[in-house]
């Protein structure tokens, strides 16, 4: 796959339009993801997000424009842009009956890949899951089974990876469990397209920002490109006030054993609570 090693955008989507019948879902999508990034795909239910992840993954075929993912065009070469990319849907596709390892090593196996086992105990470890590689996957929190579920397609290092909708359903810890895993992909060099809703997700995560709405890209940028749409910020100095957030984490935190990182975190974000900050109001 040399193509995608000289190319630096990772994903790149001119002009996709598709219809169903008479409901124009996408109306001409531009964007282009660097490779190695995270990339949020914001917009709310009915947007276009998940048809559009369809595309890309080669699920269903664009009406018109191009997209290409790795350096592959998804019409005409779809086999190499399927052995580039993992999609994690909105659900988690884990086998409940099987423990988390025997789910990996199910995985590994029917990707033809030599040593499945320790292909399994590597991501069992690498996303804090070894202590419970041995119980069924039905035993396992939201969080876990999310974790498990993106350990699973990552089997086979794909070099680009899909979410969609990643914390649809979950609890702030999960939600929580699942940003971390994300930043973690991203640091290793994992191009991450996430699609969500959820406004908070995009504004932690992504290192670039669209906004779809009735099937076209209104507006993209990072974080700060965005907030300079809105007119100049009037500053004032306020106390911080915890969020309910901060305070659901800080009564079930204990009790849910966190990992240390996460304790650390949420003792900090108890601390910085109290410490009067700069509030920009508009």
């Amino acid at each position: 796959m040399t193509t995608a090693t000289v190319d630096a955008v990772g994903i790149r989507v001119q002009g996709v339009e598709k219809s169903f019948k008479d409901l124009h879902v996408l109306r001409g999508v531009d964007f282009n993801v660097k490779a190695g990034s995270i990339f949020a795909l914001l917009g709310s239910n009915g947007a276009g997000k998940t048809t559009l992840v369809r595309i890309l993954s080669t699920l269903l075929k664009a009406d018109a424009g191009t997209a290409t993912v790795n350096g592959f065009d998804v019409a005409t070469a779809p086999g190499d842009v399927r052995r580039s990319i993992s999609l994690t849907g909105q659900f988690a596709a884990v086998d409940e009956v099987l423990s988390g390892r025997e789910n990996l090593v199910l995985v590994a196996r029917l990707r033809h890949l030599k040593n499945p086992g320790a292909i399994a105990d590597d991501l069992l470890a690498r996303f804090s899951l070894t202590e419970a590689g041995n119980r069924r996957a039905s035993t396992y929190s939201g969080g876990m089974r999310r974790r498990l579920d993106i350990a699973m397609s990552l089997i086979g290092s794909p070099p680009i990876i899909f979410l969609d909708e990643p914390t649809a359903g979950l609890d702030p810890q999960a939600r929580i469990e699942v940003w971390q895993t994300v930043r973690q992909l991203a640091g290793q060099g994992t191009t991450v397209l996430l699609t969500t809703q959820y406004l908070d997700e995009a504004e932690q995560l992504a290192d670039r920002i669209a906004i779809l709405h009735k099937g076209t890209i209104i507006q993209s940028g990072t974080l700060a490109e965005l907030k300079q749409l809105l007119p100049a910020a009037k500053v004032e100095y306020v106390e911080k006030q915890p969020s309910l957030e901060d305070v659901f984490l800080a009564l079930v935190g204990d009790s849910a054993e966190p990992d240390s990182g996460e304790a650390n975190s949420a003792q900090d974000d108890r601390t910085d609570s109290a410490i009067p900050v700069r509030k920009e109001t508009r």
